[in-house]
């Protein structure tokens, strides 16, 4: 019985096992359509980063000095004769040696004078010359305006950045506005204080008005010369620091440097010159053609490989035999226009030689015969106006009486 009982309880065991299982896959398939719900939900839409490019507004100029602190003054007097129409002195080629030694009233901060005027909106406008010196009472009232000049500044070689007109040659003392007969970028400051490190002072003080070409230094003498990438901006420094002073009490003597007698710089502002005149040119034309022109372009130069080696394995003519014009030029392009001209070479000869072959009409037109020959007409011109050609019938003389001449007032009684 013990036996039976053993085998009666391995089944209930099964089938107890069984129903856990059951409800193990029960509880799987309620966790799967859960998942399958939670799945089919909408889910929300992200919200999008959006950037936004703060620009920063202009800020308007600001008056440099007190306005009620102004006092209209006549100018100072700087020649022998005063001009009414222009409001200055002329005459007078060199500047008061008193008045050079005066501190300048005033020093422009472009980091915080810096701002935009009515001259903003007028194409063409020069700048102030009262802000390069420090002392615009109007801000952002004035006319003109108050910022450093840029390249993209450009004005008439007549006139200088503020509009003052420049004159044919300098002034003896090398200052005022300048000569419009060579472009100057180079300004001479004098009375430099004497320091160790004197270069690095002025290089600090100067290349606040713009980009610094090349600086050169004499030390023991307290003088340098600043040279400016743009004319303009040498113009607006030479006003900008005249009778300033560095870092001690000096009093600076800034004037137009004259022209360097040095053959490398004839030689370096040569070729600033030919580089302008290149930029200027690759403006002009344009942008594929100057890039095949100077190599830039892959398949152009394949293409000119291709062209300049004229059937001839691992060869590439240089540029003064593939670009050559002239009727014996090896390439074809180079002889484009010359062909026309050995073809009317041929057509003059041939109608020189057919249409005035004839004996008669050399004696009846020696004269255009001669001009023929000479190149004046072509044969299908003289061709066509001998065709052209109507007799004219010679008027006849009047007869001539053979008796004797009687004049008034002779002595003959009959008369």
């Amino acid at each position: 019985m013990a036996e039976v009982d053993t085998r009666q309880e391995e089944p209930v065991s099964a089938v107890i096992e069984q129903a856990q299982a059951g409800e193990d896959a029960t509880d799987a398939q309620t966790q799967e359509l859960a998942l399958t719900t939670t799945n089919t939900e909408v889910a929300a839409p992200t919200e999008k980063k959006v950037k936004k490019i703060i620009r920063r507004k202009k800020r308007p100029a600001r008056p440099q000095i007190d306005p009620a602190l102004v006092k209209s003054e006549p100018p100072p007097q700087t020649g022998t004769t005063f001009n009414i129409w222009y409001n200055k002195w002329s005459g007078g080629d060199r500047e008061d040696k008193y008045l050079s030694q005066t501190h300048a009233k005033g020093r422009c901060n472009i980091a915080l004078d810096t701002g935009y005027t009515r001259a903003d909106g007028v194409a063409g406008s020069f700048f102030c010359l009262f802000f390069a010196r420090g002392v615009c009472p109007k801000g952002q009232d004035c006319e003109y305006l108050h910022r450093l000049p840029t390249i993209h500044d450009i004005f008439n070689p007549n006139v200088d950045c503020f509009g003052r007109d420049k004159f044919s040659d300098y002034r003896d003392d090398m200052g005022g506005v300048g000569s419009f007969s060579r472009q100057n970028r180079t300004i001479y400051i004098g009375r430099i204080h004497v320091t160790e490190d004197i270069e690095e002072i002025v290089a600090r003080h100067f290349a606040e008005w713009g980009q610094i070409e090349r600086i050169r230094v004499l030390n023991t003498r307290g003088v340098a010369f600043v040279t400016y990438s743009n004319e303009a901006n040498a113009q607006f420094a030479k006003e900008a620091m005249a009778h300033q002073s560095l870092d001690h009490n000096e009093i600076l003597n800034v004037r137009w440097a004259t022209a360097d007698p040095n053959p490398m710089a004839q030689k370096r502002e040569a070729r600033r010159i030919e580089e302008q005149a290149a930029e200027a040119i690759r403006r002009a034309l344009p942008a594929a053609y100057v890039a095949e022109i100077e190599g830039k372009d892959p398949e152009a130069r394949k293409r000119r490989k291709i062209e300049s080696s004229y059937g001839l394995e691992g060869y590439e003519a240089p540029d003064e035999v593939h670009f050559a014009r002239g009727k014996n030029a090896v390439n074809p392009r180079g002889r484009e226009g010359y062909e026309l001209e050995d073809q009317q070479l041929l057509m003059l000869e041939a109608g020189e030689a057919g249409g005035w072959g004839q004996e008669q009409e050399e004696e009846a037109y020696p004269q255009e015969q001669q001009q023929s020959s000479g190149g004046i007409l072509s044969g299908s011109t003289l061709a066509a106006l001998q065709s052209a050609r109507v007799a004219v019938a010679a008027k006849p003389k009047a007869p001539v009486s053979a008796g004797p001449l009687v004049a008034y007032g002779s002595d003959d009684d009959s008369d």
